[in-house]
Parts: structure tokens; C-alpha cells; sequence
């Protein structure tokens, strides 16, 4: 498999575990101290990191550490704007497509030598 589609897909997976330590907690945890909402999500970044790390590294041989890190932001929205809507029952904002279009601009600026 193509090392850019692995690490696409390890981001991806590490982005569902890191938005559900980061966030799910407040839906789910809010009656309790946050030091024990704390202690569950580090527990699940450990996992999101199991998904990170390697994603990287793979990532690192086929992209630049900048490229990297705009595919993350990218995977990140994604993940995050159909959790915060359907887990967390946010509305849908006009500013999710802002955020998306500016995201895509980045994209296109870290890659563009590679569409040449």
C-alpha cells in the first residue's frame, strides 16, 4: 500500500481517538471532578498515539513535515465537524465551510509542487 494512503488512513484513525479524548468527556463526564476526565483521556491519547506516531513516520518518508501537518489539520476537521454535530449535537455552522475552504487553500499551497 501506498505510503501517503497509510498515513492518511493511521491519521484518520488517531484523529477519531484524539477528538473523543479530547472532547467526548463533556458530554459524558460532566458531573464528574475533571482529574478523572483527565485520567480516561489520557488513557485514550495513549491509543490515539499508537495511531500518530507511526502515521508520521510512514508520512515523513513521501511528505515534509509541514505537509504533514496540514493533512493532520485537515483529517482533523474532518473528523471533528461530523462528531461535534451528531455526538455532541452542536449546530451546524456557516463557519465549518470557512474553516474547510481555509484548510483548502493550505493544502493547496503545501502540495502544490507535487501537482506541477
Amino acid at each position: 500500500m501506498n505510503p501517503f494512503a497509510i498515513s492518511i488512513l493511521l491519521l484518520i484513525c488517531s484523529n477519531v481517538f484524539m477528538t473523543f479524548a479530547w472532547y467526548a468527556h463533556l458530554k459524558e463526564m460532566s458531573g464528574k471532578p475533571w482529574l478523572i476526565a483527565a485520567l480516561l483521556s489520557w488513557g485514550i491519547a495513549l491509543i490515539e498515539y499508537m495511531f500518530q506516531v507511526p502515521a508520521n513516520r510512514v508520512g515523513y518518508t513521501v511528505m515534509n513535515v509541514s505537509q504533514l501537518k496540514i493533512m493532520q489539520e485537515v483529517i482533523t476537521l474532518s473528523v471533528f465537524v461530523p462528531f461535534a454535530l451528531f455526538y455532541l449535537k452542536e449546530p451546524l455552522k456557516l463557519d465549518y465551510l470557512w474553516a474547510g475552504l481555509c484548510l483548502v487553500g493550505a493544502v493547496f499551497f503545501m502540495f502544490r509542487d507535487r501537482l506541477a
